[in-house]
């Protein structure tokens, strides 16, 4: 009887723990909501590379897979969206002048100097003011070397997208890849 009672017990609690871990943890803003997948290198798709003469580095762009098959011209970004900004310096001539490939690109060096994310899931960005709030996007650095969370200020992310691409659901490049005829 004993034994019994111990199965129904413990088939009861069978039911209640995998409840209890697909509970969603309470959103509280901040960059530790993003977390970088080990594989997004290999996974995600890189849609678009952009030479920026200014600071002399490469900025390669990267989306999940699931956001960029869900793309649509005209609406937001679908939840689940994560974008990637992975930079990189451009190989320099001795004056400092970067070196271009065949089709007048910088030449990229081998490794990533930055990575920058921004993450949108449906209920985030509430706790944010109106000055910084993004609709429901967070965004979070990561070091190249290991994938760690950088700690630091992300104000000016959350202010450059929002005075500049609040209407483009606020994101730049992502945006205009969906909206651009293809």
């Amino acid at each position: 009887m004993r034994r019994h009672a111990l199965f129904a017990a413990l088939g009861g609690l069978a039911v209640l723990v995998p409840a209890a871990l697909a509970q969603p943890r309470a959103y509280t803003p901040g960059p530790q909501n993003i977390e970088l997948p080990a594989d997004w290198h290999a996974r995600f798709v890189r849609y678009s590379t952009i030479d920026n003469r200014n600071r002399k580095i490469i900025r390669n762009i990267y989306i999940n897979p699931e956001a960029f098959a869900a793309l649509q011209p005209g609406q937001p970004m679908p939840y689940g969206s994560l974008v990637i900004l992975a930079d990189q310096r451009a190989r320099l001539d001795a004056q400092g002048t970067p070196l271009l490939d065949a089709n007048g690109r910088f030449i990229p060096e081998p490794a990533f100097i930055g990575i920058n994310v921004q993450q949108k899931e449906r209920g985030w960005g509430e706790g944010y003011g109106p000055d910084l709030r993004n609709g429901e996007w967070e965004y979070a650095r990561f070091s190249p070397a290991d994938g760690s969370r950088l700690s630091g200020p992300l104000n000016a992310c959350f202010t450059c997208h929002l005075q500049n691409r609040a209407q483009q659901d606020f994101t730049f490049t992502t945006w205009d890849y969906a909206n651009r005829s293809r």
